[in-house]
């Protein structure tokens, strides 16, 4: 569905309406849109219709027009507001209401307890409304219909500058999670963030042959067994005046995996599309950062890669040496995003200097078993970036939660042949082992989180601000990370 905003020059007759009201509120408005009669049994129907359970319902006006009822509790948080926006999104399709009204008097209720309120409320909406139909030979074109004054859609459009920011960048990590693996392959990927410098982003890439002469062997290793090249492309804002270190964003980005040499089984084999959603989300954060001009310097780098089983692929027991010089024997070649973060990492480490190094992969299945589709795993070497970052995601309701890190596990992953081996065949600590790994190629003690989002990055089922497919979990949680604590 999409979404349109008309201007309102009259009061219309013809529009369904829609009224925000909380329970101690009779609506005096209601007298200015309506009729005396009219306004009589629509504000009994309020006051009769208090329970939290039924926020938004539906009541005829006349045969001709209805009212959309939406009880709000006063609301203190913007994410509370987004919530009421989508789950608004959810009433009008389900009932399949086309066009709705939304008058200055109404709105301006709001605005007196809470000046964010719609705005923040169509934030909400527009998140919900968000479907990837672009395969489709007929797709949804249906348009809803938004009529608003002038007044306020100016005001809509001001305030709400650094919100469509924010949704453009989650939308673009939507847009690249949902892409099917034979059209978003690593050749495809790197031109699309190459498209990304008319936002004034630089764009840096290494390929195969600049990698392999770097010495990341690591990352290398994982694509060698497909026909697309293997990259690690860096994205750089600059939009501080001062002198800083950068913040800098790793992502994960293996287009499909299908384990490689030890392959995964067959069934949702297809879901494998998604296990680039680390690198997506630092995408969208990056193009988020550079459409609301924020007054920070950011890096983001992202490892782009295919993981396939060809004659050429890397096998179990091969070893490699990573980027940092540490030798790594290969154990499972399904355990590869590891491997793409390992050099990765180290690079963003020597080559930046950042303030702190935050990672994002799909990285374990252990971690859904762990915290299921709730919370992602946060693993770090550094409690006041842990603390900003769970404040920040229960600000937006993209949740962290922290996770243990200690030497002992060291033991699991520590190879008799090399340096260390890819994955803990002991059992158990799947991802605790996974990002005990990582945290060995953080050379410098650099302030490092690492966010295993593999519960988090795809919904069967959707969730309270998104749709079910792609979340785009991750560009609102380190954009209010950011907002809050580094600008």
């Amino acid at each position: 569905m999409k979404l349109r905003f008309q201007l309102l020059k009259t009061k219309s007759n013809h529009h369904d309406c829609v009224i925000f009201c909380d329970h101690k509120f009779r609506a005096p408005f209601v007298e200015k849109i309506f009729s005396s009669q009219n306004s009589k049994v629509l504000n009994r129907h309020i006051l009769k219709n208090k329970s939290k359970e039924k926020n938004i319902f539906l009541f005829n006006l006349n045969e001709n027009q209805k009212v959309i009822i939406v009880n709000v509790n006063s609301p203190e948080l913007g994410l509370e507001n987004e919530k009421i926006g989508a789950e608004f999104y959810e009433f009008i399709k389900s009932n399949s209401v086309n066009e709705l009204s939304f008058f200055d008097t109404n709105i301006s209720f709001f605005n007196s307890k809470n000046s964010s309120f719609i705005y923040e409320f169509f934030h909400g909406l527009k998140l919900k409304s968000y479907s990837f139909e672009k395969y489709k030979t007929k797709p949804d074109n249906k348009i809803f219909n938004f009529y608003i004054s002038e007044k306020l859609k100016k005001e809509i459009e001001k305030a709400n500058s650094r919100l469509s920011s924010i949704l453009s960048g989650v939308n673009l990590t939507k847009d690249l999670v949902s892409e099917p693996g034979n059209v978003l392959h690593p050749d495809e990927y790197v031109n699309r963030i190459k498209s990304l410098s008319s936002f004034g982003l630089k764009i840096n890439v290494l390929d195969q042959k600049k990698l392999k002469k770097l010495g990341m062997n690591a990352l290398i290793g994982v694509g060698q067994g497909s026909i697309r090249g293997s990259y690690l492309v860096t994205i750089e804002w600059n939009g501080s005046t001062k002198k800083q270190r950068p913040l800098s964003f790793v992502g994960k980005g293996v287009c499909f995996d299908t384990g490689g040499i030890s392959l995964k089984p067959a069934k949702f084999m297809e879901d494998m599309t998604y296990d680039m959603a680390g690198s997506a989300v630092v995408v969208g954060l990056m193009k988020t950062l550079a459409l609301r001009k924020a007054k920070v310097n950011a890096i983001g780098v992202v490892g782009l890669v295919e993981n396939m089983p060809d004659g050429n692929a890397q096998r179990p027991g091969d070893i490699v040496k990573s980027f940092s010089g540490k030798t790594i024997e290969i154990l499972n070649t399904d355990a590869e995003g590891r491997l793409v973060l390992a050099d990765a990492l180290t690079y963003t480490e020597r080559k930046f200097k950042p303030q702190f190094i935050i990672d994002l992969a799909t990285l374990t299945g252990a971690i859904i078993v762990s915290l299921g589709s709730e919370y992602a795993g946060l693993f770090s070497n550094d409690d006041k970036i842990s603390e900003k970052l769970f404040k920040a995601g229960e600000k937006v309701g993209e949740k962290v939660w922290r996770m243990p890190l200690n030497k002992n596990y060291d033991k699991l992953i520590n190879s008799k042949k090399a340096d260390m081996q890819n994955i803990n065949y002991v059992g158990g600590a799947g991802s605790i082992t996974a990002a005990q790994f990582l945290q060995r190629f953080i050379l410098d003690k650099t302030p490092w989180a690492h966010l295993d989002i593999a519960g988090m990055a795809f919904s069967k089922y959707g969730g309270a601000l998104n749709s079910d497919g792609a979340t785009g979990y991750g560009v609102r949680l380190l954009n209010k990370l950011i907002e809050d604590n580094y600008e």
